[in-house]
This record gives structure tokens, C-alpha cells and sequence, in this order.
């Protein structure tokens, strides 16, 4: 009685002190105890992975999942530990009785231990006086042991044996509140350390072998029944890569690392070690680039491993932890098997170190960082790779270059897409390659990005919302070592033409475009600037006669109020639109515009608008087929106010007799300087002109028959008394020509085609004809005088 008496006592202050200062592990067990209270007192709910022994006090996420590390997992009611059941008692009413090390051993089945202690000559020692923990190996761990190191240490029971079981013991009581994550305990055994990690899931291990039943409390210590034999870990992380020949190609690379030599230092590592397949596997080109780039080495390398120990063990389910790199990996478990980001991996676990523990792995761990800007294409945006690398567009890529890939996603290539000219294809796709590195933090509003085919994108940033002309970006942006990649809903389709140009095009809009003019408002769609449009197509007008329309047209003031409303400064695409809500656009008249985004329908003061986004260079444009106009400004003729209402159907409009639409300042107009350039066609034209001079007479025939630009050619006729210059049309090439003075021998020439005379337009040929005929009988003798200058005869 007095030993039961005494055992209640202990248990009763010791759980008094595990409520003060709890651990993760207490916390779980009394999350199992909660659980169980159905099934009477004391009992505790654990979970057991279907066809294994392995036991857990699960976290919630497990508990509710029914499932741990992937396999389903059967629910178990057992005495919580300290506890025993008594026959025709519900639950666990009694206490377990308190004894030594030694006996404690027996109590909570761990009976091989006890056995090897015994046969070792450990027995009297936990027997005794003192104060212990044992992390006494289940029996099942015993069995999991190599045959041959069993066979070793029971074989020379009084050596090897003997410290085997020293390592697992530490002069100290330690319950699991005084475990804490990351410290190291002096074991028995040549002083070697114990590493313990206490996770937040409520696993405890020690060198990566976890605590299945704790604080099972003896008289001299305290008896903690772990899952495996543990061993000395003498080595750091940097040794082991140097010894292991399966890391021989890893220690090669790291050598080059400034990191190898961190893996030497103290410190708490998880080490995803890749083997000498992993990297075999990459190829040679890609090993070769690893080696030869030291910063996508580093990175590479910084990419396998966490600044935490993190144990098999210790993994019930996927978790994502920070590498050294900076992005995530997350590590997980599927039955025994470790598995990373998803995939079974993991060839050889738990190689514990003084410094951490390390996972064979057989996949090298390839982070964006460390790679080329098309391996940061992935399955979401598949088919815009395999289009880019078909099309040639990839392979024209330079490695030392540097780009970014707006990619669409796999959605966006529908067979309207694919069925298109591989040529046009091409272009499009070009558009979405830009020439430089830009990570989604360097965007900003306003930018302008350069295509690798010199095209211009625009860049428009919203409150929830960063896009680029027509498409946004959506999550999942990544960043390589020479280039960037950028997820899109949609295709872009950057602008071409101006607003203008686009609706005239369209020839929709004639009537919009005609009251356009009529308020002197076209330049607003020719000029250069950022502009949101929600242009009313001609069916928004249908209902109007041409009188109505010089109604319309009348009051300018009116007119410009109507169309000024409809525009907006700023450009706002559908995917910058919060949806849901309402967004408030204000318009170049000073009303506010309502759009709202809904289900992939845009509405502009709940009238639906069927088409949008249609990009131009100085905006954007929405098309609508009704009227917009705004509601607070009413209005002051009964005519106009009829008309209005066959038009707005969907507010109700104000009217106040007699009032007057004010004059909107136009200071977001822009002057615009228009060149208009004719080209006329001239006609063939058959030239012959005879020179006579002294002492020969030359004659020239120059035939043109082309249709180039008209050269005007002035030829001076010098004689006495009267000097007449004669201006001829040419048709022909330009051309020089001398200008000068002749005296010239005209007597035979034909003078019918001569249709101009420099400085009058109006002097008849026949008149011309009988000036020449005048001269020449007055029987001056020809001379030929040298031509002063040359000069080209322009139009």
C-alpha cells in the first residue's frame, strides 16, 4: 500500500510540473487523453499505420484525416503512460507501480533491453542508487538492428555491449519537457553527445530515433522507450560527404562552395544529399554549366539544405520548409518512405551527424535560381514551351543573354489558336519573349517593355492586379538564372493602331464618330495618351432619325458632356477590375463611371458591355450598344430630353427648365499638327530637243517612260531684244539639267507642247509660237554662251 501510495505521489507532482511547463509531447498525449474520455479514465486515442506496428499520438490534422504519412491509420485505445488497467474496471484507473530502472523496464515492454542489460552486467548499476535516463530500444527496434552488429555486441557482452547500452543512457533524470529541440546531452559513453529535437507535431527523437512511450518514471531516473538503436555520431556533414562514396560527385562540385566548409562548423543541418546517379542523370552539358557557374553552384547547393534537423520520424505528413536558398521544398512521407516536394527520393535516410543529418537522395533538387529561363517552364504552361522550342524561338535564345517569358497558360491555345498560319504564330508568340530580365518586383505603371521583336508592351498596375497590355498576371511568377518567367491568363495582343483607326476600321461607329467630330473631339482618338474608351456603337443610335441627330449635334456643350462621359483617363482592362465590386472610373466630363466585374462580364453602369479589351495605342477600348450618360447632370430642353430617354433606358433623367450645359475646359486635348502629302501620277511624256551651236550641231533625243515624280524644268531663252524663260512639265525621273543662256536656232521646232510659261500660267502657245517666229526673222547670228550654273529642277 505504501508503495502505491508513494508511486501516486510522484506521478501526481511530476504531471503537476508537466502542466506548468508542458512540452509538445505532453501537449499531444493530453490532446490522445481527450479524445479516448469516452472510454473511461486514463486512456489515451493513438493511431496505427494499417499494416505496421508503428504507433503514434497524432496531431490533429492526422486524427482527422485518418491517415498518417499517406496510409490509413486504425484507431487504438491504451492506458496513457504511467497508467494500468484492473480486471472489471472501465478504462485505467490504477497507477503503475514505481520501481527502479531496471524494473521499469519490464513494465513498459521493453524487455530485450532489460534482458541485454542483464547479460551485460548493466543491471546492478540501474538497479541502484542514482539518477537516470534510459532511451531504453523497443523490442522491435532490437529486431530492425543488422543481424550482423546484433550478433557483434551480444557476442562480446561485456565490451561492446555494456557501452552500447551506456550510449543510451544519461547520468540525469530528463522528462520530455526537458528535451528541447536542438540540445545535445552527455551520454554514458566516452562522454558522446545525444542529439535531441522536440518538434512542434509533438515527436521527440534522440540522433533521430523517437520517443514512442515517455516519462514511464522510476525510482532512480526515468525510462523514455525509443523506436530504434541509436549510435554514435562522430562525423560532421562535411566528413561524411568526404568519406561516402556515394557523394564523391557532390564533394567534387563543393569544393568550388565556400559552402562545404559551413557543413564543418557546429550547427543544426538537414543535408538532402543528391548521389553520384542524381547528377549523372542532369547530363553533361548541364553538370558542366553547374560547375563552371559559381553562383548557380551556390545557390544550387544552398538549395539542399535547412537550417533545422529535421528526421524521418518526424514527418507525419507534407510540410514545407525555407532552404538556405530562400524558396521552399516541401518534405513529406508516403508509408516509410521519405518523399521531397511529392516525389520518393530519399534512398538512404537519418545519417545522423554532430552537426545535423543527412538523406540520400537520387534527383538532384534543381531551384528556379539555378536555372536557364526556359527550364522554368512548367506543365501549367506546357504547351507555350513546346510552341516557343517548335517554332525556333528558343533555340535562337542566347545562354549568355538574358530574357523574360510571358507564358500563357496551356487554357489560352485553343484550336482557334493552334489551327493558325505557323508564321502569324510565330509573330504572336514573339511578343510574348521580352528582351531583358524583369522580376515582378521591377514592374511598375507605365512601363514599357521591349519584345525580342521590337515591339512595345505597356504595363498597367491596379490595386489587385499587375498586367501587361490586354493580359494579367496571375500567381506563380519564378525566377531563373538568366531570366524570369510570368504566368497569363490570356494571349497578349499589344496595340496596333490608335482608337480612331479602330473604330473606323471597325465601321460600327460611323455615328459616334460623326458626333465625335461634330464636338471637335476626333483628335482625342487620334492623340497620343492613355485613355479607357466605352465607345456606343451604331445599334446604341438606332432609334434616331437624322433629325435627331442635328438635334444631338447642336448644343456643342451637350454634345461634349454626352461623349466626354464615355472616356476616361487612365487605362482599366477587365482582369485590373476588382471583381465583385464596384469600381469607380472618373470620366473626362467629371462623372464618375460605375464598371463592375462579375462572372467574366463586364458592365459600365449596369449596361453590359459584349466586347472588351480591345487594345489601341493610346488606350483602351470597350465596345457598348447602348448610350451612356451621367446621372447627375439634368437637363434643360424638353426636346433633348425626349430624345435622351429613347436612348437611356436604364437611370432616369433629371430636368430643370432652361438649364445650360457648361463648357468643359479640353485641357487634356492635345495639338496635333496633320501633313497632308499628295502624290500625283504624272503622264508618259516623249521630250526632243535640238541644240544647234557652233561649230556642230548636236542633236539630243531623251525618251522617258516612267512613272516617278514630276520634275519641273526651266529652260532660258536668250535673244535680242526680249528675253523669255519658258517653264516645261516633264514626266521622269529627276534629273539635271543646265540653266543658262543660248542663243538658239528655233527655226523648225515645234513649240505645240509647250503648256507653260514660268511666271504665267495664262500665255497661249500660239502666241509664244509667233514671239519665236518674230525673232527669228530678225536674222540674229546663234551663239552659245556656257551655262552659269547647274541646279536639279524641283516640283
Amino acid at each position: 500500500m505504501k508503495l502505491l501510495f508513494a508511486a501516486s505521489f510522484a506521478l501526481f507532482v511530476l504531471s503537476t510540473f508537466d502542466t506548468a511547463d508542458s512540452s509538445a509531447y505532453d501537449k499531444i498525449v493530453a490532446h490522445s487523453r481527450i479524445r479516448a474520455r469516452k472510454e473511461g479514465p486514463n486512456v489515451c486515442a493513438l493511431q496505427q499505420v494499417m499494416g505496421t506496428k508503428k504507433k503514434y499520438f497524432s496531431t490533429c490534422r492526422n486524427w482527422y484525416q485518418g491517415a498518417i504519412c499517406g496510409k490509413k491509420a486504425v484507431v487504438l485505445y491504451e492506458c496513457c503512460p504511467g497508467y494500468m488497467k484492473l480486471d472489471g474496471m472501465r478504462g485505467c484507473p490504477a497507477v503503475a507501480p514505481i520501481d527502479h530502472v531496471y524494473g521499469t523496464l519490464g513494465l513498459v515492454k521493453a524487455t530485450s533491453t532489460q534482458s541485454y542489460s542483464d547479460i551485460s552486467k548493466l543491471r546492478p548499476e540501474i538497479e541502484g542508487s542514482g539518477s537516470y535516463t534510459f532511451f531504453a530500444p523497443s523490442n522491435e527496434a532490437w529486431e530492425l538492428l543488422d543481424e550482423d552488429v546484433r550478433s557483434a555486441l551480444v557476442s562480446n557482452v561485456n565490451i561492446e555491449l555494456y557501452n552500447a547500452l551506456h550510449f543510451h543512457m544519461v547520468n540525469k533524470r530528463l522528462l520530455t519537457k526537458d528535451l528541447k529541440n536542438g540540445m545535445t546531452v552527455t551520454s554514458m559513453y566516452n562522454d558522446l553527445g545525444l542529439h535531441i529535437n522536440h518538434y512542434s507535431n509533438g515527436v521527440v527523437t534522440v540522433n533521430c530515433a523517437r520517443i514512442i512511450h515517455g516519462n514511464q518514471v522510476a525510482t532512480n531516473g526515468v525510462v523514455h522507450v525509443i523506436d530504434r538503436v541509436i549510435s554514435a555520431a562522430g562525423n560532421t556533414i562535411q566528413d561524411v560527404i568526404d568519406v561516402d562514396d556515394d557523394l564523391t560527385t557532390l564533394s567534387d562540385i563543393a569544393q568550388n562552395s565556400a559552402l562545404l566548409e559551413k557543413l564543418g562548423q557546429p550547427g543544426h543541418y538537414t543535408l538532402f544529399a543528391p548521389t553520384n546517379e542524381a547528377f549523372d542523370s542532369l547530363g553533361s552539358e548541364v553538370l558542366e554549366r553547374i560547375k563552371t557557374d559559381k553562383e548557380v553552384l551556390n545557390v544550387l547547393l544552398k538549395f539542399h539544405l535547412l537550417d533545422s534537423v529535421q528526421c524521418s520520424e518526424a514527418i507525419m505528413a507534407g510540410s514545407s520548409y525555407e532552404t538556405l536558398e530562400g524558396n521552399n521544398i516541401e518534405i513529406g512521407c508516403d508509408g516509410d518512405s521519405l518523399t521531397v516536394n511529392g516525389v520518393k527520393m530519399v534512398r538512404k535516410k537519418d545519417i545522423v551527424t554532430t552537426n545535423g543529418v543527412i538523406h540520400l537522395i537520387d534527383q538532384v533538387l534543381m531551384p528556379d535560381s539555378a536555372k536557364q529561363v526556359m527550364e522554368l517552364v512548367g506543365s501549367s504552361v506546357s504547351t507555350f514551351g513546346d510552341m516557343v522550342s517548335e517554332l525556333g524561338l528558343s533555340a535562337a535564345m542566347r545562354p549568355e543573354a538574358e530574357y523574360t517569358l510571358l507564358a500563357p497558360l496551356n487554357a489560352a491555345f485553343n484550336d482557334e489558336v493552334m489551327s493558325m498560319d505557323q508564321r502569324l504564330l510565330k509573330i504572336i508568340l514573339e511578343s510574348h519573349i521580352l528582351k531583358n530580365k524583369i522580376v515582378l518586383g521591377q514592374l511598375y505603371n507605365g512601363q514599357q517593355l521591349e519584345t525580342i521583336a521590337g515591339k512595345i508592351l505597356r504595363v498597367f498596375i491596379y490595386r489587385t492586379a499587375v498586367c501587361i497590355e490586354n493580359a494579367c498576371l496571375i500567381r506563380g511568377s519564378k525566377e531563373g538564372s538568366n531570366g524570369a518567367l510570368h504566368l497569363m491568363r490570356t494571349l497578349l495582343k499589344p496595340a496596333e493602331n490608335t482608337m480612331f483607326q479602330i473604330l473606323t476600321e471597325n465601321g460600327g461607329f460611323k455615328i459616334f464618330l460623326s458626333l465625335m467630330e461634330a464636338a471637335g473631339l476626333t483628335d482625342l482618338l487620334k492623340q497620343e495618351g492613355d485613355f479607357t474608351l466605352f465607345a456606343p456603337s451604331d445599334q446604341a443610335f438606332a432609334v434616331l432619325s437624322d433629325s435627331d441627330l442635328e438635334l444631338l449635334k447642336r448644343d456643342i456643350n451637350a454634345l461634349r458632356t454626352i461623349l466626354l462621359y464615355h472616356i476616361n483617363n487612365g487605362v482599366f482592362i477587365g482582369g485590373g477590375l476588382e471583381t465583385g465590386v464596384t469600381n469607380l472610373l472618373k470620366s473626362l466630363q467629371g462623372s464618375n463611371l460605375r464598371v463592375m466585374l462579375a462572372n467574366d462580364t463586364m458592365r459600365v453602369n449596369t449596361v453590359q458591355v459584349p466586347k472588351s479589351d480591345i487594345m489601341a495605342t493610346n488606350g483602351v477600348i470597350h465596345f457598348i450598344n447602348h448610350l451612356l450618360y451621367p446621372g447627375d447632370v439634368p437637363v434643360g430642353s424638353q426636346d433633348l430630353l425626349m430624345l435622351l430617354k429613347r436612348l437611356i433606358t436604364y437611370i432616369q433623367i433629371k430636368y430643370i427648365a432652361g438649364y445650360r450645359y457648361q463648357e468643359i475646359p479640353l485641357t487634356f486635348m492635345k495639338r496635333i499638327i496633320t501633313r497632308v502629302y499628295q502624290e500625283v501620277v504624272p503622264e508618259v511624256t516623249k521630250v526632243t530637243r535640238v541644240i544647234e551651236a557652233e561649230p556642230t550641231i548636236t542633236k539630243v533625243t531623251r525618251v522617258i517612260e516612267t512613272e516617278p515624280s514630276i520634275t519641273k524644268v526651266t529652260r532660258v531663252i536668250e535673244n535680242e531684244p526680249p528675253i523669255t524663260k519658258v517653264t516645261r512639265v516633264v514626266s521622269g525621273p529627276q534629273y539635271s539639267v543646265s540653266s543658262g543662256t543660248s542663243n538658239i536656232a528655233l527655226e523648225g521646232a515645234d513649240f505645240s507642247e509647250i503648256t507653260t510659261i514660268e511666271g504665267n500660267a495664262d500665255f497661249e502657245s500660239e502666241r509664244l509660237t509667233k514671239l519665236i517666229q518674230e525673232v527669228n526673222s530678225r536674222g540674229t547670228p546663234p551663239q552659245r554662251l556656257l551655262a552659269g550654273s547647274r541646279r536639279r529642277a524641283r516640283q
